[in-house]
């Protein structure tokens, strides 16, 4: 058997609403841009040479049908008004013959830029302990992300992140935000 290492990465997010939760997940994907690809989540590490490419770079790569594999926060709700929210974090090596991280985090009732600096978060401390990044994991991620960066080891942290409210009239309403890998 012949083994995969993505040598591209993109992010994407989408929004959908519908009757039907798993017809929510669809129109969420379409909006994505990723709807037509068989898609198979898998854990958070990001390859190591492998380049972050724009969605629109990324998309043109993928075939109907194609198995893809994506890091994939999602978050469904039906109640309305209710806020949801689906977030990827990245964190990279300065040496990029090393691996990176990636983190998936869904939420209720959390901004998007919490969401997004907590999936941040997540990555980078995932990586810096990969690294022996000595840090107090008490204190705030602004303070731990200056740590990071000053070690000389972190390269680049990132995030994705989707929100909104659920459907006024209780339709089921989806967020994802995805890191989606290809050839």
């Amino acid at each position: 058997m012949s083994s995969f290492v993505p040598s591209k990465m993109f992010f994407t997010k989408g929004v959908g609403v519908h009757k039907d939760k798993l017809a929510s997940f669809e129109m969420a994907l379409r909006m994505a841009g990723i709807e037509k690809c068989n898609l198979v989540c898998v854990s958070s590490i990001y390859p190591p040479n492998c380049e972050t490419v724009s969605p629109q770079v990324g998309k043109k790569l993928l075939s109907p049908g194609q198995i893809t594999f994506v890091v994939l926060a999602r978050m469904d709700t039906n109640e309305p008004n209710r806020l949801i929210t689906s977030a990827i974090g990245l964190a990279l090596p300065k040496d990029q013959a090393e691996y990176g991280y990636l983190s998936e985090h869904h939420s209720f009732g959390e901004s998007a830029k919490k969401a997004g600096d907590y999936a941040e978060d997540l990555a980078a401390t995932m990586l810096a302990t990969t690294l022996g990044i000595e840090f107090d994991s008490d204190t705030a991620w602004d303070e731990r992300k200056q740590v990071y960066q000053a070690s000389g080891k972190i390269f680049k942290t990132n995030n994705i992140c989707q929100s909104a409210l659920g459907n006024k009239d209780g339709l089921w309403t989806t967020v994802i935000a995805v890191a989606v890998f290809v050839a």
